[in-house]
C-alpha cells in the first residue's frame, strides 16, 4: 500500500465512495483487495480523526437523529455461541443530520440492541459539537430520551415522530414501498416546532449510504467481514460526504462549507493526503 502512487489511492477510494465493492475496485485499480482494505482503513481513520477535530462549534439549529442497520461476518440469528458478539452480527449506524446544511455533524457504530450505552455514547459525542440551542427530532426510541436528557439538559427542543405504515402488499409491486397511513408527533421537552419535526432527511441520507456505501447494501455479498473495515468506510464516506461532494440543493457547495467549517470544496486526493500526517 506504501509504495502505492498517490493518484491510485485516490482512485481507490474515489471507487470505494460510489458504491463500488472493494472486488470491483480491485478489477478496476489492478490493486490487490489486500491494499485497497489496508488503504481504507488508514485513510478512514485519518478522516475520522480530522472530522472528530474540525466538527466543532457547529451552527445547528435543527437535527435529525435515527439508527441505520447492518452487520458484521454474519447476521445476528447466525452467530454461534463461540463468536465474538462485540465484533460480529447486527450493528446499529447511529447518524445525526443536519436537514439546512445537509451536513452528518456526527456518527456512532454500536451494537444491534440500541441500547442505552449507545445511545449516551452517541448523545455525548454529539452535544459538545453544538454552538446554539438545537432542536432534535428521533424515532420512539426510549433509549433517546433519557440520553438527550442526562447530555442537552433543558438546553435543548426535543420531539418523537412515529410514522404508521400500511402492511407490505402481497403479490404484485410487493416490493414497492408501503404507503404511510399516519404521522404522529409528540413534544417531549422544550418547545419544539411542530412543522420542523421530522426524521425524512435522515431516512433519505440513510439510501444515500447503501448507494454510496457497498458493504451498507441490502441483499449483497459485499458486507463487512471485520467491524475495523466497516468504521473505516463510513469514516471515508461521511468525509466525502460532507467535504468533496457539491450538494446540489446548496446550489453547489458541500454541507461543511454551509456549515462554515471550510471555505472551499475539498479533493478526494486531500482526503488521501490527511493519512500522511
Amino acid at each position: 500500500m506504501n509504495r502505492l502512487k498517490p493518484e491510485t489511492q485516490a482512485r481507490v477510494i474515489r471507487s470505494l465512495t460510489e458504491g463500488c465493492s472493494v472486488r470491483s475496485t480491485e478489477r478496476m485499480t489492478g490493486v490487490h483487495r489486500g491494499s485497497i482494505l489496508r488503504l481504507m482503513v488508514r485513510v478512514g481513520e485519518a478522516c475520522g480523526r480530522f472530522m472528530d477535530r474540525e466538527m466543532r462549534d457547529l451552527p445547528c439549529a435543527r437535527l435529525e437523529l435515527d439508527e441505520q442497520w447492518t452487520f458484521v461476518a454474519k447476521k445476528q440469528r447466525h452467530l454461534k455461541s463461540e463468536d465474538d458478539e462485540r465484533c460480529m452480527g447486527d450493528f446499529f449506524v447511529w447518524n445525526a443530520f443536519d436537514p439546512d446544511s445537509k451536513a452528518l455533524p456526527a456518527f456512532h457504530v454500536g451494537l444491534g440492541k440500541r441500547g442505552r450505552a449507545d445511545a449516551h455514547a452517541f448523545l455525548g459525542d454529539l452535544a459538545p459539537r453544538l454552538r446554539n440551542r438545537v432542536q432534535i427530532s428521533t424515532d420512539a426510541l426510549t433509549a433517546y430520551v433519557e440520553a438527550i436528557d442526562m447530555h442537552f439538559g433543558r438546553d435543548v427542543d426535543y420531539a418523537q415522530i412515529v410514522k404508521s405504515f400500511e402492511v407490505e402488499p402481497i403479490g404484485p409491486g410487493r416490493y414497492a414501498p408501503p404507503r404511510v397511513t399516519r404521522i404522529e408527533r409528540t413534544p417531549i421537552c422544550g418547545k419544539p416546532k411542530e412543522e420542523a419535526i421530522s426524521t425524512s432527511g435522515v431516512e433519505r441520507l440513510h439510501l444515500l449510504n447503501r448507494m454510496r456505501v457497498r458493504r451498507m447494501t441490502r441483499l449483497v455479498d459485499g458486507f463487512s467481514k471485520k467491524l475495523e473495515n466497516l468504521k473505516a468506510a463510513l469514516q471515508v464516506h461521511y468525509a466525502t460526504y460532507n467535504y468533496v461532494k457539491p450538494h446540489k440543493s446548496l446550489g453547489g457547495i458541500t454541507p461543511a462549507m454551509a456549515l462554515g467549517v471550510t471555505d472551499r470544496l475539498w479533493e478526494i486526493e486531500e482526503l488521501v493526503g490527511l493519512a500522511a500526517w
